[in-house]
Parts: C-alpha cells; structure tokens; sequence
C-alpha cells in the first residue's frame, strides 16, 4: 500500500511539472503575440507625442513629450476635426440602432416561427456572406444614386441624406442576423408558446421575452456594428462629395494631405480614433464575451 501511495504521489507531483512547464510555453508564446500585436498600437502613440526626429525607426521609448501635435490636429489644419468627430457619432448611432433592430426583428420568424422554406431563406442568407463586400459597390453606388441621397437642396436634409448614404449599405448585417437567431434559438419554446396562449401578439413576444433574453447577444453585435461604423472607410470616401461630411477614419486621410510634413500629427489623429473604440469595448466587455459564448451555444 504505502508503495503504490508513493508512486500515485510521484505521477501526481510529475503531472503537476508538466502542466506548470506546459502553461509556461503557453503563456510565453501568448505574451510574444500580444506584444507583437500592440507594438504597433504603441509605437503610434509614443510617436504622436515627440516634437522631431525620425518617425520610421523601431523605438521603445519616446524621444521627447509634447502636447503640440495634438493641438494642430484641432487647431493648426482646414481640416474640421470636431466635425468629423460628431459626423462618426452620427453615423455611429444612426448605423448601430438601425442595423441591430433590423437584425433583432429579422432573427425571430427566422427562429421562433415556422413557415414553409424558412430554413432555406436563412441558408441562402448565409451563402452571401462568400461574397467580400467591396463586390457591392457599384450596386450599392447606384442605389445611393436612384434614391437622390447625394442631392443638393438644403444643408440640413443634405446632412441627413449623406449621413444615410453612409448607413444604408450596412444595415442588413448577415453576421447579426446568424448571432441573434443563434441567441432565439436558445430561449425554450414553453415560453413563446405560453405568450401566444395568454393572447400576446408577436412584436410584444419578440419584445418583452426575447430580447431581454439575447441581452448579452443584442450587446455584443452592437459593440461589433459600433466598431466597424466607426471605422468605416472606403465606402465614405466613395460616396461622400463633402468632406466635411466625412466620418473620423475617412478624415484622417484629409490630415495626411495637410500635414504633409508633420507625420506626428497624423499619428494624434490616428490615436483620437482609437479611444472611443478601447472605451466601447472596455465598458461592455463582460457583455460582449457572454454574449457571443450564448451565440456560439445556441
């Protein structure tokens, strides 16, 4: 007995040394990727501070702090950059309310309904997501064209008309439509059924039993829509004959021709663009991991 409690002990002690040495590599491996993943991000932001010197040498600390680059970012350039900031909040929040309803109202007949090809119509949805999106452009160029959002009439409705050229091709997200049916799917079909016996009509089923349930979900796509308006690049610089008009991320563009000597400048204005969406992601975090986890489950 006492020998084989000393060979339990020893495979016991043994096992605990490769698991320590495994999730040593492991972690190691892990730390060498992230730190080659935000050096970028860092190089940027200790770049945008320095006064001179070369910009295009590898460095692990600043040469110099000043607060002068980002001072001509607001107040040394023709170039609005408060207004391209309130045109990415705009945008942002017009983009992201529309897209997430659109998807959340779309999801339930998808999941919680039962009506004749209706798995079908969500596999063809799906198929479209092959297709890279710069395969719209033209279509959605001339959509945005037919429906006279690019018209000159007033400066108010023009504001609105382009602040919707930008939206419009993005609202039909195929990615929210799969998480959102993906977060229905997972609710128990007792309780819509239940809904429908006490007389409740669909849109206060949808309303007041599914969505507090896809919470989570419902955060999570929406923390993905802010991103990805936020960012939103090629198609506003395509679309939009006003610069002024233009999101934050189309903008920097616009201060990359005025600084043309003062690259530093450029890199302020890269790190301004950056904030909002650390700040997103930091504040709704937790709900962003559950949800896409109950996605992925359901």
């Amino acid at each position: 007995m006492l020998e084989h409690a000393r060979v339990a002990a020893e495979l016991k002690a043994r096992r605990k040394r490769h698991n320590r040495i495994t999730n040593a590599v492991a972690y190691s491996i892990l730390i060498v990727i992230a730190l080659i993943m935000l050096y970028p991000f860092y190089w940027t932001l200790i770049t945008s501070f320095e006064p001179t010197g070369n910009i295009y040498e590898a460095k692990l600390l600043p040469k110099g702090f000043s607060l002068r680059n980002y001072a001509e970012i607001f107040s040394g350039t023709t170039v609005p950059f408060w207004r391209l900031i309130v045109n990415s909040l705009v945008i942002c929040t017009l983009g992201v309310t529309l897209t997430v309803t659109l998807a959340a109202l779309a999801a339930y007949p998808l999941s919680k309904m039962h009506f004749p090809g209706r798995d079908l119509i969500f596999y063809a949805i799906l198929v479209l997501m092959v297709l890279p999106n710069e395969s719209g452009l033209i279509v959605n160029y001339i959509t945005t064209i037919k429906l006279g959002l690019l018209q000159q009439t007033n400066p108010v409705v023009d504001a609105i008309r382009q602040y919707m050229a930008v939206v419009l091709p993005g609202l039909a997200s195929i990615v929210g439509l799969f998480l959102l049916r993906q977060a229905y799917l997972s609710v128990p079909q007792e309780l819509i059924e239940a809904a429908r016996i006490d007389g409740a009509p669909e849109l206060t089923i949808w309303r007041r039993v599914l969505l507090p349930l896809a919470l989570p979900t419902i955060v999570a796509f929406s923390i993905l829509e802010f991103v990805a308006y936020w960012n939103s690049f090629l198609w506003a610089r395509i679309m939009l004959p006003d610069k002024d008009m233009m999101p934050l991320s189309a903008g920097l563009l616009e201060l990359s021709g005025t600084f043309s000597t003062n690259s530093r400048a450029v890199m302020a204005g890269a790190v301004i663009t950056i904030i909002p969406i650390l700040i997103v992601f930091m504040l709704g975090q937790k709900y962003f991991m559950k949800g896409l986890e109950g996605a992925v489950k359901g």
